[in-house]
């Protein structure tokens, strides 16, 4: 597996405890973020979501989906830059920020390992 396939199969296992965290408890999971706790099934509409994106990740990561790698570097960032602009135009409190930051993280390690030679 390349280094680049590595660290899209690490998110991809992130975005599956998000998933099943968004599913089982979605408001400990707020209540970390410091969001309002939820009754409604949105939460948990959105974790079934992360699962399904979860899937994406990890089996592009299994069958070396180079593109798709090119590909989530773009929308990691994007993810990054729009929760902190929630946070800024004070729709979100600040940890929702932090939260981007591991997309942001994510789409570093991966756009760096995708410029990194391939082992021999």
């Amino acid at each position: 597996m390349t280094r680049a396939a590595r660290s899209i199969l690490t998110f991809g296992l992130y975005l599956t405890g998000m998933g099943i965290g968004l599913i089982a408890s979605p408001n400990i999971l707020f209540g970390m973020l410091r969001l309002p706790a939820s009754a409604e099934i949105w939460p948990r509409v959105l974790g079934v979501v992360t699962l399904v994106l979860a899937y994406y990740y990890i089996q592009a990561a299994r069958s070396e989906l180079t593109v798709f790698f090119r590909w989530t570097v773009t929308a990691r960032v994007m993810v990054f830059v729009v929760f902190t602009a929630f946070v800024l135009l004070g729709l979100a409190p600040a940890t929702l920020a932090l939260l981007g930051a591991v997309d942001l993280a994510a789409a570093i390690w991966t756009a760096l390992a995708l410029r990194a030679p391939a082992k021999a």
